[in-house]
């Protein structure tokens, strides 16, 4: 993913997802979820009256309980039925009972109900389809009714009803091909008689299999016990003009199936019937939109999903995801009550899901590799703020104003010397940790660390409105940190650290800039250059910190800081004005107070004065015979209690003033500094120590 910007990466995803989900609709992968969202429709819509005169006459229970008889009933007792049925004129009659075989009660009992029948006129009976399969053969039989029942009748049809995977009844045949031809359903037989009879309705859909629309639960329809009609409880002139359903309702009969309403409680098969003869009647069938239809809505609803996902909150996506997902469910339940549509649900409600599932993850594992990354080069605080505003492009190289700073660990080469590599691996991790935790307190950026030397941005990659400050504040404490690292390191291996800081304000092109095989963010410009000189002159000037005159014009107001005067820097013309920055107590080393004599030399011109106080960054001085310029650089020699040796030193005039001067040391090695570190630290102890 790390190749791809992140509108491709967005793309990419929300057509990875789109297509794997759309092709496991197209197989069937999603069918089992979408026949229960169906059934959620049906639920949610609730039974609707049912418009066509039908009428069920159930086997029940109640019925086997009055009549007192076993199963099969005497096929004359329905003939008996057929024939208090007929007096009521009804328009048609289908008896969901099968007659494929003689009955055991001998011939007459069959003659009886096929002359019953043959009077009603209007009977239409049932077969069923069955199948044997072979091992080189399959045979198909429609097991109708015994010739001496049929042949009277007004015709029959298979009453077989067609399970979809989940062993629900949802669709049933009207049509199927047998032999040479095609062969009518019992419910088609119904319609074809009841329009014939005058009953409004519909025409006939095409094709061979219909979606059922159920009016509702068990019993939606009216039911009279079988017994009822027998016993004379309820008149023939009930069924008048309508369609009479016969059929088992008794569990015992096991002609029960689930359907969307019933559930796993089950509808008795003479019900189905009913609901498949009022859709045809009705001609409102149930017309499912072609699944490729649901396959482009996911490959949508996938690509809207990463699209948003990445540009907002993961919260926010999914309160926003889930909303679609609920408009989408109740569109789709609207034209399924309102126009018996049937637009598939579950492959959009899964590509939402899954593009917005992916699309977490992915931005997830990239975010963390983005914080890992910038981790090198921001603070937490910042990485957050780039990852939140998704601003990639914040990190493009782009012309700002920024404050850079240099700083390094004086001497370390020298100091490299006497430790061997692991110890100097561990304390520039141990240096360099500190000085970066700093940096990021700051909200400044981390650009490169070279060596022992950190360059640090502020006011980059957002803007910062007093990036001036925070770096000098940044300086401020490198300092108070280093003297407890140095303590840390003095009393480990003898190694003193010590750090310059260099500073400067101006403009430079900050972003991430390199080649294609490797970027790095950083800034370039004479602003940086600058922040480097200044950095080196900190051992110059004997001044820990050393800004530049446009830093210095940004944070005089908040700072002690004094000039150092201008100096000329390699790569600039013109002389650039230089500014120690401290504490508001003035000067940070330690001083001893002692009186001393001071050689000075200037311009080959040896004076004598005297010491008024030492620190390993300079000294002040009395009793001089004339007054020197400030910013000269002179020679110093020091006698020191104790000291064999004489130090030689150069000097520049920090201040004047009569006949005492401030001289700053320049260009003091390391074994100088620490040896008037120690001889101070030794006077300036309580003498009980």
């Amino acid at each position: 993913m790390k190749f791809f910007s992140g509108a491709a990466r967005r793309w990419l995803i929300g057509v990875g997802v789109g297509v794997v989900v759309g092709l496991v609709t197209l197989l069937g992968g999603l069918e089992f979820l979408e026949l229960k969202s169906l059934d959620v429709r049906f639920l949610l819509r609730g039974p609707v009256r049912p418009a066509s005169p039908i009428v069920i006459v159930s086997i029940d229970e109640d019925s086997f309980d009055e009549l007192d008889l076993a199963w099969p009933f005497p096929r004359a007792l329905h003939g008996r039925l057929l024939e208090l049925l007929r007096q009521g004129r009804p328009a048609v009659i289908g008896l969901d009972v099968l007659f494929p075989e003689p009955s055991s009660r001998g011939p007459r009992d069959d003659q009886a109900l096929g002359r019953a029948v043959a009077r009603a006129g209007n009977v239409v009976l049932g077969a069923v389809f069955s199948e044997t399969s072979g091992e080189f053969s399959e045979k198909q039989d429609l097991n109708p009714p015994i010739k001496v029942i049929r042949e009277g009748a007004a015709g029959f049809g298979f009453v077989n009803l067609n399970y979809d995977e989940d062993a629900f009844v949802r669709k049933g045949e009207i049509r199927r091909a047998f032999q040479d031809g095609v062969q009518p359903s019992f419910d088609l037989m119904l319609y074809n008689l009841a329009v014939k009879a005058g009953i409004p309705a519909k025409p006939l859909p095409e094709g061979r299999t219909v979606l059922i629309n159920y009016r509702g639960p068990r019993r939606t329809f009216p039911v009279i016990p079988y017994y009822q009609v027998l016993n004379g409880e309820v008149k023939p002139a009930e069924f008048a003009g309508k369609v009479v359903l016969v059929g088992a309702t008794a569990p015992a009969l096991h002609d029960e199936f689930p359907t969307p309403f019933s559930g796993q409680d089950k509808m008795a098969g003479v019900e189905i019937h009913a609901n498949l003869l009022e859709t045809l009647l009705q001609g409102n069938r149930l017309t499912r939109v072609h699944l490729y239809v649901g396959a482009v809505l996911a490959l949508l609803a996938a690509v809207l999903a990463s699209q948003v996902t990445s540009l907002m909150r993961p919260v926010r996506a999914l309160i926003l995801m889930l909303a679609v997902g609920a408009v989408y469910a109740g569109a789709a339940f609207w034209v399924f009550a309102s126009w018996y549509l049937w637009v598939d649900v579950i492959p959009v409600q899964v590509s939402l899901s899954l593009g917005y599932g992916t699309s977490v993850v992915v931005n997830f594992v990239r975010e963390q590799r983005e914080k890992r990354r910038l981790s090198r080069f921001f603070s937490p605080d910042v990485i957050k703020e780039i990852l939140q505003s998704q601003q990639e492009g914040s990190l493009a190289g782009s012309r700002r104003r920024v404050t850079v700073l240099f700083s390094d660990i004086r001497g370390f080469t020298s100091l490299s010397e006497k430790l061997t590599p692991e110890e100097v691996v561990e304390m520039l991790r141990d240096y360099l940790t500190t000085m970066t935790e700093i940096v990021f307190k700051y909200g400044g950026t981390v650009d490169k660390y070279i060596g022992d030397a950190i360059m640090a941005l502020y006011g980059a990659p957002f803007d910062q409105p007093n990036h001036a400050e925070q770096a000098v504040r940044t300086a401020l404490e490198f300092q108070e940190q280093v003297k407890v690292l140095s303590e840390r390191w003095e009393a480990k291996c003898g190694a003193r650290l010590r750090n310059g800081v260099g500073i400067n304000t101006g403009e430079a092109v900050v972003g991430t800039i390199g080649s294609q095989q490797r970027l790095e963010y950083t800034a370039i410009g004479d602003t940086v250059n600058l922040a480097s000189r200044l950095e080196g002159l900190t051992k110059d000037f004997l001044s820990p910190i050393v800004v530049s005159q446009s830093t210095y014009e940004e944070v005089r107001h908040l700072f002690y800081s004094r000039y150092l005067g201008e100096v000329k820097v390699k790569g600039k013309e013109i002389p650039v004005k230089i500014f120690a920055v401290e504490k508001e107590e003035g000067r940070q080393a330690a001083r001893a107070f002692l009186e001393a004599p001071l050689t000075i030399v200037d311009e080959d011109v040896s004076i004598t004065a005297s010491m008024v106080d030492l620190s390993r960054t300079g000294v002040a001085a009395r009793n001089l015979p004339k007054r020197i310029s400030p910013n000269r650089i002179v020679g110093i020699q020091i006698t020191l209690p104790g000291v064999p040796e004489p130090l030689v030193l150069d000097g520049r005039v920090i201040w004047s003033h009569e006949d005492r001067a401030g001289f700053a040391f320049v260009g003091l090695s390391l074994e100088a500094e620490n040896l008037l570190e120690d001889f101070v630290k030794l006077k300036t102890q309580p003498a009980d120590s």
